[in-house]
């Protein structure tokens, strides 16, 4: 049974960093495809950030540069680091791996 656990979210001021930590029971994060996702109130779902089994990642064009997906593959984590946040990227973040969804973990960006 896969399980993913979403934690380091919170509060922060816009041009502030977080990382979020996805810690994943029941598959190896080396040998799937992770993804962080986000929904903001009254919105749609939408894809942040995937890493593949082979390392390569892609990213939402509005979070190139300034958002950077990673694992960890002894701690079998994976991460999201946030930088130069937005009141924009306010929203419940979401760790996926084929079907499967975390929890989710607030980030909130105040302007």
């Amino acid at each position: 049974q896969v399980q993913l656990v979403e934690s380091g979210g919170g509060l922060v001021q816009a041009g502030g960093s977080l990382r979020l930590s996805c810690a994943a029971s029941g598959i190896r994060v080396s040998r799937n495809v992770m993804g962080w996702y986000r929904q903001a109130p009254g919105k749609q779902r939408e894809l942040v950030a995937q890493i593949y089994s082979g390392g390569i990642t892609n990213y939402a064009d509005s979070m190139k540069g300034r958002f950077t997906i990673s694992r960890n593959n002894n701690k079998n984590t994976v991460y999201l680091q946030m930088n130069s946040l937005k009141p924009e990227d306010t929203a419940v973040y979401y760790c996926w791996t084929y079907g499967n969804w975390g929890q989710g973990t607030q980030v909130t960006v105040s302007s």
